[in-house]
């Protein structure tokens, strides 16, 4: 066991704003509290709601275009970052010890109860200092062993939000083997991850992407691509001719109310994410007279992410490494998120220099 620094080096928000707002600093190593672990950080993956939470793009309800975080105001400074993948370095009061030098993956949810089914009503990085850190304290009961999985530190650290949000919206969507469902935003971090947990559940994927990326597209496991330039619903109609059973969605605004239509009866449009807009118009008989149904689906369940911790450890996921940057290296890493050339996900590793 390591003896833990009294400091650390951390990427800390000290506002809204550009990347100006994200600072660098040595401050204290925190100390876990009851029910709390200490974890080592081994790697950090970035996320768009990264990028959105420093430029405080989630608006408040009744105020769409107000400075807000995730759930709502931000308590500056916040060390940012959700996705964590390290070694328990000490516990806290009534935390177990056995977890000491344990390699874990991080739930980075906070939940509004303790149910098994409780919603996500925060988010490590967000309502509370996250993984863009050497050291972070979470709570023990949101650690989940992965000694025994293969993947690396940065492989595994690409799990939590894009894998455990792709998994939320498979499982809250319903989707089943031999249905055909369509992932739009498929070669970001989330439409990867759902082209690769829809695949594997049995489902025929078509995937949204563009022509640069679709052979990544295909390797996660699409079965048809179709190029975001062309003509969207006219090769959706020629793919599935019955209509979708699903639409995983991380782009909506127009595509919302232009897709609705390609949904077959009781077919259910699942989304996570508003790339493409957070404005929608659509005719409700559409949905009832069909038995279709509009799902907005945020992060996971704590069963949720149970189920995807086994995932990692069975190695059941092959999760892409689009770059690696060294956590001195923050602000470039965020530029390469925001410039959207990548395929993957991009990590943040503190052994990188």
């Amino acid at each position: 066991m390591q003896t833990t620094p009294r400091t650390m080096r951390a990427a800390r928000l000290t506002r809204h704003g550009g990347p100006e707002a994200l600072e660098l600093a040595e401050v204290p190593t925190p100390v876990p509290g009851d029910g709390e672990v200490l974890v080592r950080m081994a790697a950090a993956a970035l996320n768009n709601t990264d990028l959105w939470t420093r430029e405080g793009a989630y608006g408040l309800a009744g105020d769409p275009r107000a400075e807000a975080g995730w759930r709502g105001r931000i308590d500056f400074p916040r060390v940012q970052g959700a996705d964590i993948a390290g070694t328990v370095a000490g516990v806290g009061g009534g935390a177990d010890p056995a977890l000491v030098d344990t390699r874990v993956l991080v739930d980075p949810a906070l939940y509004d109860g303790p149910g098994p089914h409780a919603h996500p009503v925060g988010l490590l990085g967000s309502e509370r200092d996250g993984g863009y850190a050497e050291y972070v304290a979470v709570a023990a009961e949101r650690v989940h062993p992965v000694q025994d999985s293969g993947l690396t530190d940065d492989e595994l650290s690409t799990l939590p939000t894009a894998y455990g949000t792709a998994l939320g919206m498979i499982e809250r969507g319903g989707v089943q083997a031999g249905e055909t469902v369509l992932v739009t935003g498929a070669s970001g971090g989330v439409g990867l991850a759902l082209v690769q947990l829809a695949h594997a559940r049995g489902a025929r994927v078509l995937a949204l992407t563009s022509a640069g990326k679709r052979s990544a597209v295909q390797e996660a496991g699409a079965e048809e691509t179709i190029d975001r330039g062309g003509d969207l619903w006219a090769d959706v109609r020629k793919l599935a001719p019955e209509g979708l059973d699903a639409v995983l969605d991380v782009v909506a605004g127009d595509l919302v109310e232009e897709g609705l239509p390609h949904l077959g009866e009781g077919g259910r449009w699942v989304v996570a994410g508003a790339l493409g807009g957070y404005s929608a118009a659509l005719d409700i008989r559409r949905l009832y007279l069909h038995n279709k149904a509009l799902i907005g689906s945020s992060m996971h369940t704590p069963t949720h992410f149970a189920l995807l911790a086994d995932i990692a450890r069975r190695g059941q996921v092959a999760p892409v490494v689009a770059a690696v940057f060294g956590l001195g290296d923050v602000h470039r890493a965020q530029a390469e998120l925001a410039s959207r050339s990548h395929v993957g996900k991009i990590v943040l590793n503190p052994a990188t220099r």
